[in-house]
């Protein structure tokens, strides 16, 4: 009969471990890492770890391979994420979910949630909330003011497209360049019911605003000579378009055009 099991079942299965790598230490042998385990396991994928907290980033919708793909390069470093919209609407108790989530994804980030509810009972070390109206500018600016300089601002809060425009008007100047600004659940443009509209073309919709933007990402190729570049025009170097979200990349856009050269006729007189 193996002597093994008896002084497995005697010391435990975490003294055997410890015994084993005294083991290798002493004969020289090299020692294999612990492997991680609980969240550590999965802090690599936040479409894991979406599931693992909870809430509808995976699953309801398929955001978090996006915000992977977008924010990766930010896994390790010291920078503030700001999410509008902490989840639960009034019920007490609930939401955070998503702040959660990316608190265990950046390991050194700091976290903060704004919703027009009392939230605090989600806050706890790196992650901070703040009660605000995301239609009103003084709001936002106030809250943006606190947190200091903003590295990534995500949009999960009425979802109604006037709302989706003042927070976008409001904190796109105040986000750092480099930085990445997302709008979730742009379906909502679509339905009248809640604030947008059935008309592709509409100006006035969330989806119009955003679609506008593409075009200023080329506000250098313009015939137009009395074009004005807006703020967004010099400001957006991409727009990343998703199902039911989108993403924009803040920085300074200002490439050139071969427009004069491959337009002789039209610039000869100029």
């Amino acid at each position: 009969m193996s002597i093994r099991p008896m002084v497995k079942s005697a010391l435990g299965e975490k003294n055997v471990r410890v015994l084993r790598q005294l083991k290798r230490q002493i004969t020289g042998r090299p020692v294999a890492p612990a492997k991680p385990t609980g969240l550590d396991a999965i802090s690599h994928d936040l479409s894991k770890l979406a599931v693992h907290f909870k809430t509808d980033k995976w699953g309801t919708h398929r955001y978090t391979r996006h915000y992977q793909r977008h924010l990766q390069h930010l896994k390790n470093e010291k920078f503030n994420l700001l999410e509008i919209g902490i989840g639960g609407y009034n019920r007490a108790g609930q939401g955070g979910a998503s702040l959660r989530m990316w608190k265990a994804f950046f390991p050194n980030a700091q976290i903060f949630g704004m919703d027009i509810q009392d939230k605090s009972f989600v806050d706890e070390d790196r992650i901070t909330t703040f009660i605000g109206d995301q239609s009103d500018p003084d709001s936002l600016n106030a809250i943006a003011e606190k947190i200091g300089e903003i590295d990534v601002i995500i949009d999960d809060g009425s979802h109604r497209s006037p709302h989706v425009i003042t927070t976008f008007e409001t904190l796109f100047p105040l986000l750092k360049d480099g930085g990445i600004y997302a709008v979730e659940d742009t379906q909502s443009s679509y339905w009248p019911e809640w604030m947008g509209s059935e008309d592709l073309d509409a100006k006035d919709t969330s989806m119009g605003l955003l679609k506008r933007l593409t075009d200023g990402l080329n506000y250098e190729e313009f015939v137009d000579e009395s074009y004005e570049p807006t703020y967004t025009d010099r400001n957006v170097v991409g727009v990343h378009f998703y199902h039911n979200l989108v993403i924009i990349e803040k920085g300074k856009n200002a490439e050139g055009s071969n427009k004069r050269s491959a337009l002789k006729q039209r610039y000869a007189k100029s």
